[in-house]
């Protein structure tokens, strides 16, 4: 009862870093995140969409991948898959009272928020879903850190992307990915010693 009440706070927590980062300095700057993070933020920039909707849609082949091969990490991040994209979506309301910063400030810290958000729910055995459940299961199989696995298919998804945006935009993602994936890596940084020491 209470590890389900710790995992339970975590998402919470999670989460609310996570859509506060989104909504309150990322979108209102029109900066992308990598991963699922990055397709819902390019579906609501492009089409309109939402973004914690969108990331449901596109994390459902992931989980179905889990669901047969990594079971348990199906049942872990669900409820974070859920709880974080209903977040976002309930929060966006944060984008209309945004800090007139300058762009490049508010990529560092809506990156770290959304890091120490992505952060917590790993270090606590659950995630967002979508590619950090991906990046999960590929930490494992590689004894690779899990942060770093994230940081590359953020490189990816922004590679992918940048023919649909400007220089500002992209380099702006840039220096977001990097500080979700520093504060990322510094959250689970113990939690990848304990998997690579030997037993």
């Amino acid at each position: 009862m209470k590890s389900f009440l710790k995992k339970g706070i975590a998402i919470l927590a999670g989460s609310m870093l996570l859509s506060l980062g989104i909504n309150f300095f990322l979108i209102p700057d029109h900066v992308l995140d990598g991963g699922m993070i990055g397709l819902g933020l390019i579906a609501n920039y492009v089409w309109g969409l939402k973004v914690g909707f969108t990331i449901i849609c596109f994390s459902i082949p992931i989980f179905t991948l889990a669901w047969f091969h990594y079971r348990a990490y199906f049942y872990n991040s669900l409820h974070g898959l859920l709880v974080s994209s209903l977040s976002i979506d309930v929060l966006s309301g944060l984008r209309d009272y945004h800090l007139a910063l300058d762009p490049a400030v508010s990529s560092i810290l809506g990156g770290a928020l959304v890091g120490g958000g992505i952060g917590l729910m790993l270090r606590n055995k659950t995630s967002t879903g979508g590619t950090d459940l991906l990046a999960q299961m590929i930490s494992d199989w590689l004894k690779m850190n899990v942060g770093f696995v994230i940081f590359a298919f953020d490189l990816l998804i922004i590679g992918v992307s940048g023919y649909l945006f400007s220089t500002q935009t992209l380099l702006l993602s840039t220096i977001t990915i990097l500080s979700v994936a520093l504060v990322t890596m510094l959250c689970t940084s113990s939690r990848f010693l304990h998997h690579a020491t030997p037993h």
